[in-house]
């Protein structure tokens, strides 16, 4: 009995579903925590150079006295005029032989580089760079750790995807958990900075067997009208994860004390080995039959409903080898080329803008607690928008449109901010989370519409280079972000979100190429792959299909039919 038939027969989304997948779910939360975690932790808080000699001297003024030690020894600031003083360097000179101006500031003093710092308290307590002094010369490194992460997350998906598969969903998970669980905690002692930059690798790395796998295993038990949604609601728990990270912070301030009572609970994880099953789809690609069986009629139990003792007894499925393709058939024609380049482009913009973004949140003026806040609310309607038009006005309109009005609000940002950033702050804060708004919902949208496009034979191939196109993506955008503190000036304050603008704009229009899948056979030959979306009809047996789905009274996508399911979610975060 084929296992859709099953399912229907089980509840498409009974007790027992239900059970799997809200646990499944609150792993998900974890991952949107860790996403953004090294915003929080990899925050430079305000500084200056410390006074030399002042043993108790703190960034705030809290005497007279203080106050003409540091006009004494520090310079204004002249890159940014959002800071009071030069975070980088001090006066010079000998006290006994100096004269000072009307503003106590020393006269013909030279610079030298400062290497002790003190820093406000207004807004972290110490975060991770404030600890280690990872600012000035260094400040470049916070860039490249959280480029690490979005490497290690490369890593992760090309090791846990294809441990999943040969070792089944369950072990890979549970796995990935103690490891994000164990590097995650273990982070709070972090001895050094080249100490948490391996940290933070390896938490990206155990995101992709979290996230991705986590989630094909418990969306492998739904049934095939149920798909669609369980594959979106799973996207909420990860923005209450970013909104989860913004509460915490707010209260605890102190980045040794979030990350323990963010990690704390996730011990719990240590359960998930005895109340999670495996995937019985995973246990019937191996033949495992006698297990499979089990499983289902444990669901079937937890569900008060009656299926067949023995289902695979009388009949074990018939598996033939399906045609499979290599990525280089995506650019066999001039047809699969460009179709293939374009989406591989888009892949890596949204990937980069919708990070991107989310980095830049702690960097838009005004509440840092807020904007984190807004940036993971903002991603709960974007995924409601998508989940309510992309099969009524179709993935092509759904996802080019969201690409560029997302633009468009983050290339607007540049008027305001040209024009006085802390007089317009609440413009660009709203201007960014539109973009944010339409980042989310055409990463969403992407996956299955590129996982539409790509015929049957080289599917699996073109969701893989989709994944790494992603990761590339995900690997720049730490340091378009933190341009403003790279380049500094009025400069650095235009160029990520005006940067991030202009990318989504050209993604967007380089989409219009691409045609729409929606209600359409899907191909599944390269020579199919060439004619889709140019021609009314692809072959006959396509057109028989449609009949046949039309006559059921069930239009499926690739989506719903299920096989897109694991590869989406392989290529997820």
């Amino acid at each position: 009995m084929k296992l859709d038939n099953i399912m229907i027969q089980l509840g498409e989304f009974g007790l027992y579903q239900k059970y799997m997948y809200s646990m499944i779910c609150w792993t998900s939360l974890y991952t949107g925590i860790y996403a953004l975690m090294s915003v929080i932790f990899l925050n430079a808080p305000d500084h200056r150079c410390k006074i030399p000699g002042l043993e108790n001297d703190t960034y705030d003024i809290h005497s007279a006295y203080q106050q003409n030690l540091v006009n004494n020894y520090i310079p204004p600031s002249t890159d940014d005029d959002t800071f009071d003083y030069d975070q980088c360097h001090l006066y010079s000179f000998d006290y006994n032989n100096v004269k000072f101006d009307n503003s106590s500031r020393p006269i013909n003093a030279s610079l030298v580089k400062c290497h002790e710092w003190v820093y406000s308290d207004s807004v972290f307590e110490e975060t991770f760079t404030s600890k280690f002094n990872i600012v000035c010369g260094d400040k470049h490194l916070t860039s490249l750790v959280k480029s690490l992460f979005f490497a290690g997350k490369l890593v992760g998906a090309i090791l846990f995807g294809n441990l999943s598969d040969l070792l089944g969903r369950k072990i890979t998970f549970c796995a990935s958990l103690m490891m994000m669980f164990g590097l995650t905690f273990g982070m709070s002692w972090s001895s050094s900075y080249i100490v948490y930059a391996v940290i933070m690798t390896g938490i990206g790395a155990s995101t992709q067997g979290v996230f991705p796998v986590g989630f094909v295993l418990g969306v492998e038990l739904v049934g095939p009208s149920k798909r669609k949604y369980a594959g979106m609601v799973i996207e909420y728990f990860f923005s209450i994860g970013l909104m989860t990270l913004a509460g915490v912070s707010y209260f605890a301030r102190h980045w040794y004390y979030i990350n323990i009572i963010c990690s704390a609970p996730a011990v719990l994880f240590i359960l998930y080995w005895w109340l999670i099953s495996e995937s019985p789809r995973w246990l019937i690609s191996r033949q495992r039959y006698e297990e499979a069986n089990k499983v289902l009629q444990k669901a079937a139990k937890v569900n008060k409903v009656e299926i067949e003792k023995n289902l695979f007894e009388k009949e074990i499925e018939n598996k033939t080898s399906q045609p499979t393709g290599r990525v280089w058939q995506l650019f066999s024609t001039r047809v699969m080329l460009l179709r293939t380049l374009v989406i591989l482009f888009n892949w890596c913009i949204v990937s980069m803008i919708y990070y991107g973004l989310s980095l830049n949140a702690g960097n838009l003026g005004g509440n840092f607690y807020l904007n984190m806040f807004l940036s993971g609310l903002v991603e709960i309607p974007a995924n409601t928008m998508v989940l309510l038009l992309v099969d009524r006005v179709g993935r092509k309109k759904v996802y080019c449109l969201s690409m560029i009005l997302g633009g468009l609000a983050c290339a607007s940002t540049t008027f305001p901010i040209l024009k006085g950033e802390i007089e317009n702050q609440t413009i660009i804060i709203v201007l960014a989370m539109l973009g944010k708004f339409g980042a989310t919902a055409a990463f969403n949208t992407i996956y299955f519409y590129s996982a539409e496009l790509f015929p049957t034979v080289v599917r699996n191939a073109g969701m893989g280079a989709s994944s790494c196109a992603a990761r590339a993506g995900g690997i720049v955008a730490p340091y378009i972000a933190d341009s403003a503190a790279l380049i500094g000036g009025m400069v650095g304050k235009v160029f990520p979100l005006g940067l991030f603008g202009v990318l989504a704009i050209l993604a967007g229009l380089s989409s219009l190429y691409l045609p729409e899948t929606l209600n359409k056979a899907l191909p599944e030959t390269i020579e199919d792959g060439k004619r889709f979306g140019r021609s009314a009809d692809i072959s006959q047996k396509k057109k028989e299909i449609k009949e046949n789905m039309a006559h059921m009274g069930h239009k499926q996508s690739y989506y719903e039919n299920g096989g897109f399911i694991a590869e989406k979610e392989m290529t997820k975060l």
